[in-house]
């Protein structure tokens, strides 16, 4: 469990206006910040923010917090996950004290914890595979190159390519450290009876796809080759840190630009929000698929 230190001097360093604004278009009204609820719908702003005294209040729905509430019920965190999360937005160094810590919300928040560093890996392996194996050059590089994208929007967004293989990914990952029950939980990998794990995503290029807060929680692949019995994009199956039809593609990326415009583009696919953001449009993010 984090310390009580910690979490004091993460709850005196988290100002509301700053945590809110971040997920909601505030404006000026007085001494306090004014905008439209993020936990219901309406038209006229009834969601009020008060820096003097740290807190948020809507007057239509009811919801009212501290910095540290918001985060937990708007990006539906755990007490620890919020508390990680302001952590990294202010820069404080977490210090843990294990033996405070339920057994239960340990186990529960090291599974999370688990997946979060299995998508990143995978996130890693994928970019370097792209950018380092020649079956990666030859075939993933060579269709972002083609599809005009330049290096550096391959590197902003952390596209990658899934090597033709059922098991290479697998083994790899494996002789890496990470377990199969983990690999399969967070969709990475499929396990069936009487056979051996094989790799869910094989010879395709790889969308990763980021939360708010930056971390990978999920992958978008598209096949290359024209091959009938295949779907063409495939996603990550939902998972404990990833529910399809509560996020976009390009949120982490377009966040900022969003909340400075107030304005934000939907597309259909990943690349229509690489090409906008790549031609100056940042504040775009797509759908995937119907789940929205």
């Amino acid at each position: 469990m984090i310390s009580k230190e910690t979490i004091q001097n993460i709850l005196d360093h988290a100002r509301v206006e700053e945590v809110v604004g971040d997920f909601v278009h505030l404006k000026r009204a007085g001494a306090n910040l004014k905008g439209n609820c993020p936990f219901h719908d309406e038209k006229t702003p009834s969601f009020v923010v008060s820096p003097a005294k740290n807190i948020y209040k809507c007057f239509g729905c009811g919801a009212a917090g501290d910095p540290l509430k918001f985060v937990m019920e708007h990006e539906q965190m755990n007490y620890p996950e919020g508390l990680k999360y302001l952590a990294k937005k202010y820069r404080i160094e977490v210090v843990e004290d294990n033996q405070a810590f339920n057994e239960e919300a340990k186990e529960q928040q090291t599974f999370k914890d688990a997946l979060f560093i299995a998508m990143k890996y995978a996130a890693k392996y994928y970019h370097e595979i792209l950018n380092d194996s020649d079956e990666g050059k030859a075939i993933g590089l060579s269709y972002f190159k083609h599809r005009g994208f330049s290096p550096q929007t391959i590197e902003d967004f952390q596209l990658g390519y899934a090597p033709d293989g059922f098991e290479t990914f697998t083994k790899d990952a494996q002789s890496a450290g990470y377990k199969i029950d983990i690999l399969e939980k967070s969709g990475l990998i499929k396990v069936k009876e009487g056979r051996s794990p094989y790799d869910f995503f094989r010879a395709r290029v790889m969308f990763p796809i980021h939360n708010l807060s930056g971390k990978v929680v999920a992958f978008g692949g598209r096949i290359l080759t024209k091959d009938v019995k295949q779907a063409k994009y495939i996603n990550t199956p939902e998972t404990d840190i990833y529910t399809k039809g509560k996020l976009v593609y390009g949120i982490y990326q377009a966040k900022n630009e969003i909340r400075k415009l107030d304005t934000c583009y939907l597309v259909e696919g990943y690349t229509d929000v690489l090409s906008l953001y790549q031609a100056g449009i940042h504040n775009v993010v797509a759908s995937s698929g119907t789940a929205l």
